[in-house]
């Protein structure tokens, strides 16, 4: 039996559409859309709309349903709304967020390179935690740095197209290759044994450790499969390089060119690797641009094997760390899978551009 003490509650057309609608759709946050449940469960007739039967229908306590239903009555779609609540009143000025961002980007304090919030807060007279906040909303991080070099290479729009040309539309009946070396990877062994990790406790190490020589890398990733050709050498002579294009020579099927994408080291432009390419006339060599290592396949390909293999490894000898590489290497080719590049010579460009003459503003 209904209340006859509960005001009725009734719908228009257009309010019952848009409870509906606050209920039903995914993106409405809930609080929101269990006001909208209660007040069209209270709008139901034959008994149902009390708030005793309500509350037990939504699982909801009595008097959470009576306050939405009377604050529905009294302000209808609006009365479901949060109202503001009242908090501190705020104690720091506009200009004080203006001197502290504006000193982070145009100061340093006496004797140090950069501002810590400490430093800051006593010059501008708020609290260290205050600077932090504000450094947060304006995404300012003194303590960080990163570094860049831009290329001054004459040839630097050109090779960047040969380059990026490669990547996105290799050359019909040819195989292309992103080729480096990683020069003096040393066998290290760690002065105590590692402790495994534990539930809690992530592995641990000692910090100092016992060195067992160094060994060199030549790899050649191919970019179509992902997979890499690889040979250690003791040294990284042009010598070793041309030998390096003989492995390359001898895993690539006959029929095929070879277009192979280098730096600008020495060892790659030594007489004795241009007499091999002279002798082996589908060999075609590609070099980047000065300081644009990012551009070679290969340094992607570098950064996984210190990451998986090198930076955890631990070697007890030379020939150690010789069968990790070769392992490792063995490991990728059975799982390859190329790197996919995406962006094109023009956009890379362009970014250059842009960024060019962002560093080359007044400010700067």
């Amino acid at each position: 039996m209904a209340d006859s003490r509960l005001p009725p509650l009734v719908l228009s057309q257009e309010e019952r559409r848009t409870l509906v609608g606050w209920a039903r759709r995914r993106s409405t946050a809930q609080d929101l859309a269990m006001r909208a449940r209660i007040v069209l469960a209270c709008a139901e007739g034959d008994g149902r709309g009390g708030n005793v039967a309500v509350a037990a229908r939504l699982r909801l306590d009595r008097k959470t349903v009576a306050r939405w239903r009377s604050r529905f009555l009294a302000r209808r779609l609006d009365g479901l709304s949060d109202e503001p609540r009242p908090g501190v009143a705020r104690t720091i000025t506009d200009a004080q967020v203006e001197e502290v961002v504006v000193r982070t980007l145009e100061e340093v304090p006496e004797g140090s390179t950069h501002w810590s919030t400490r430093e800051l807060a006593r010059k501008v007279g708020i609290s260290p935690t205050s600077v932090g906040n504000i450094w947060r909303a304006f995404g300012l991080q003194p303590w960080r740095v990163e570094t860049f070099k831009i290329s001054t290479d004459p040839l630097l729009i050109d090779k960047i197209r040969d380059v990026v040309g490669l990547y996105l539309a290799p050359p019909a009946h040819a195989a292309v290759f992103a080729v480096d070396e990683k020069p003096q990877i040393q066998a290290l062994q760690r002065s105590a044994p590692v402790l495994p990790m534990l539930p809690g406790v992530p592995e641990r190490r000692s910090f100092d450790y016992i060195r067992h020589g160094i060994v060199d890398l030549f790899a050649a990733l191919n970019t179509a499969t992902g997979k890499v050709i690889g040979k250690l050498s003791a040294r990284h002579r042009a010598v070793d390089f041309r030998d390096f294009l003989d492995e390359i020579d001898r895993q690539v099927e006959p029929g095929l060119a070879v277009h192979l994408i280098c730096d600008n080291l020495s060892t790659h432009k030594a007489p004795v690797v241009h007499a091999w390419l002279l002798a082996h006339p589908r060999f075609t060599l590609h070099f980047t641009p000065t300081y644009s290592s990012w551009i070679n396949q290969v340094e992607r390909w570098f950064a996984e094997l210190e990451r998986r293999c090198l930076e955890r490894g631990n070697f007890c000898s030379l020939d150690a760390l010789k069968t990790a590489l070769e392992q490792w290497i063995k490991t990728w080719n059975d799982n390859a899978k190329p790197f996919q590049w995406t962006k094109t010579a023009d956009q890379i460009l362009d970014r250059i551009c842009r960024y060019c003459d962002r560093i080359s503003k007044p400010a700067h």
